[in-house]
């Protein structure tokens, strides 16, 4: 991620965050894209209140209140930073959309923490009113908090660093690195209808046949080299026996047009828990889904959330 800063808190920051795919086809809660399609928050401290505001994608439906997202993300992240401010302003201006399984929360919790983290710039006691200063929080920080609040740390990797991510969780904490990615177009078919991805999850069942989780372990690894330096590979490396069969049920139209796209060889996969449809490679390129679907062309955000802060 890029942060542009100050040394101490600050009265205002601005947050832009991306699009992510998580899954990829067999990477799953493990592989994460970040896509070229954001949403900017805008953060402001205040003498008191909490003001809430939402244009474009979500507007009609987000709560503006501290059930919101960003807020609940921003209210976290101050108490582990050492204290709540006295008010705070936000704005959000979102072009992903939402529920459709391109990270719209992980995009949502990565701003509210880094723009806690900006605000705060480390959180001197003037920030800290409710008690000592806490530590500073660093990317690793972001990326376990992210992860606390999200559930799972794929699309919370993609966001915050960009690019094409492999996360995972040990004793020792959350971790992810960044993987080569080429060239590569990228599609996304999103429809009129939103899935939840806890109702989703629950499909999937507690245990799958040796024979499913080898193909998906050989896939994963495939995909890293199809992404990586070989999109010609990226149609066998999306094969995927672990949760998109079984997530099919909830989402009939998205697992009918994928199952279509692949008929004719064509690398698609379902986006995170769905219900978008991420088309991979060169065959991306003029697609279009059912009546009232969108599609979206897409490149490969490589930078990950920025920060831009003002005093």
């Amino acid at each position: 991620m890029n942060e542009v800063t100050t040394a101490g808190p600050v009265s205002q920051v601005s947050v832009a965050v991306p699009a992510t795919s998580a899954n990829l086809g067999p990477g799953f809660d493990a592989l994460g894209l970040a896509l070229a399609r954001y949403d900017h928050v805008t953060v402001r401290r205040t003498a008191g209140g909490l003001q809430v505001s939402v244009v474009g994608e979500g507007a009609e439906v987000l709560p503006l209140d501290g059930r919101h997202l960003v807020v609940r993300a921003l209210r976290c992240a101050f108490d582990r930073l050492g204290g709540q401010p006295a008010g705070l302003a936000v704005h959000c201006r979102n072009s992903i959309p939402q529920g459709r399984g391109l990270g719209s929360s992980a995009a949502a919790i990565v701003a509210g923490v880094i723009a806690a983290r900006a605000l705060t710039g480390g959180c001197g006691p003037a920030q800290c009113p409710n008690g000592p200063p806490g530590p500073a929080m660093d990317d690793a920080g972001v990326l376990a908090l992210g992860t606390e609040l999200e559930g799972h740390p794929d699309n919370v990797a993609a966001c915050l660093f960009g690019g094409f991510t492999l996360a995972w969780g040990d004793a020792d904490g959350t971790h992810a690195v960044r993987l080569p990615v080429a060239e590569v177009t990228v599609t996304a078919l999103v429809p009129p209808f939103e899935a939840s991805t806890a109702a989703v999850r629950c499909l999937i069942p507690a245990s799958v046949p040796h024979r499913d989780a080898t193909v998906n372990a050989a896939r994963a690894a495939l995909l890293v080299e199809a992404l990586g330096r070989r999109p010609e590979l990226l149609f066998e490396a999306t094969v995927d026996r672990l949760h998109q069969s079984y997530r099919a049920p909830a989402m009939p139209a998205s697992a009918e047009l994928m199952a279509q796209l692949r008929a004719r060889g064509i690398p698609a996969v379902i986006s995170g828990a769905g219900p978008t449809v991420l088309v991979l490679g060169p065959h991306a390129v003029g697609l279009a889904g059912p009546a009232g679907w969108r599609a979206f062309a897409l490149e490969v955000d490589t930078v990950g959330a920025t920060v831009t802060a003002r005093e």
